[in-house]
């Protein structure tokens, strides 16, 4: 088992298991909600949201900041303050912080965040750096968005492209594997530059500054199928696709065909979900194509009918999704690597 536990093990060993709970405490932990948001009682609240990037190793430090930071912009928050826990394997220590701190560091300043703490050790058995990251933003009381809000009617709006995180870890860690399978170098260099497109800070803070969402996430595991899945389920709502609407870019299009992998299911950091109500999807749509943000409206928002997703294809099937828990195609991918070592 690989990736984030299972719904049951969370329900059962994790949210029943919070200490004494907090009366502030307008958000806490529950699966689909991004980030804790807590009431500081002078009609601010502050957004903190912890997660770990596993996954990547040449640019674990890029991810470690926008990762966590995308998840306090899908609340309307501007994320501020960042700290990082690094664990290293005992081998290339000097190299692997040196590379690390420095992709954080122009990560961070690209997004205007300061790096305020964190912790950073050698340990046994890992073969691989690992990141444990916070982030933490401040918003008002009446402006803060939630996974939750999602509402019947809603328009569904999905940014730039589906598996952005997956398709530049791929093509940045597992370039010789393309190569080997027939890929062009073009492609798999276009694809490692998708790094530069993780973040959803900006379009994140227009559409909540400008009042014109429900729901926003930011699908990571699992990709936009398992962000879509998060939404709904936290919603209590059943959201409808159609998957020929969903923006590919033609390089995750092609890797995905050559590794037999699902891009609807790859990690997808860089893609923003929106819930918008109908009227004010134009206007939503708008302002991201005036600030260069490439967006789509795939589907709708639509009473639970004991569906989470439902995916439209264009043969006529419907792939139906009735859990938030699926595991990652990356995941997926580096784990049959590793059986086969």
């Amino acid at each position: 088992m690989v990736g984030k536990l299972p719904l049951n093990l969370m329900l059962k060993y994790v949210y029943p298991r919070l200490g004494k709970i907090d009366p502030n405490v307008i958000v806490g932990p529950t699966v689909g909600e991004d980030a804790a948001i807590i009431d500081l009682d002078d009609g601010r609240v502050l957004v903190v949201h912890n997660d770990a990037i596993t996954g990547a190793v040449k640019s674990l430090g890029w991810l470690a900041v926008h990762i966590v930071s995308n998840d306090i912009a899908v609340r309307g928050a501007k994320p501020r303050w960042f700290l990082i826990s690094l664990f290293l394997p005992e081998n290339e220590v000097e190299e692997n912080i040196d590379k690390i701190m420095a992709q954080a560091d122009r990560a961070a300043k690209e997004i205007d965040v300061m790096i305020i703490g964190g912790h950073t050790e050698t340990t046994t058995g890992i073969d691989r750096p690992i990141a444990g990251t916070t982030a933490i933003g401040l918003t008002t009381k009446d402006s803060y968005v939630t996974t939750r809000g999602a509402k019947v009617g809603d328009y569904v709006i999905v940014t730039k492209g589906a598996g952005i995180e997956g398709t530049s870890i791929i093509c940045t860690d597992l370039g010789n594997l393309l190569r080997e399978k027939g890929v062009k170098e073009e492609i798999i260099e276009n694809g490692a530059k998708f790094l530069e497109k993780v973040s959803v800070v900006r379009e994140a803070l227009l559409l909540a500054e400008n009042k014109l969402v429900t729901s926003m996430h930011d699908p990571t595991e699992a990709g936009l199928m398992g962000g879509l899945a998060e939404v709904a389920y936290a919603s209590k709502k059943t959201i409808e696709i159609h998957k020929n609407r969903v923006p590919i870019f033609k390089e995750t299009e092609i890797i995905s065909s050559v590794l037999h992998i699902d891009p609807l299911k790859l990690i997808s950091s860089g893609t923003l979900v929106a819930t918008v109500p109908p009227d004010k999807a134009s206007k939503a749509l708008k302002i991201l194509e005036e600030n260069d943000v490439a967006a789509k409206v795939v589907g709708r928002v639509k009473e639970f009918n004991g569906n989470l997703v439902e995916a439209y294809e264009s043969n006529g099937k419907i792939e139906v999704i009735k859990t938030p828990y699926m595991v990652d195609e990356l995941f997926k991918l580096l784990s049959s690597l590793k059986s086969q070592e």
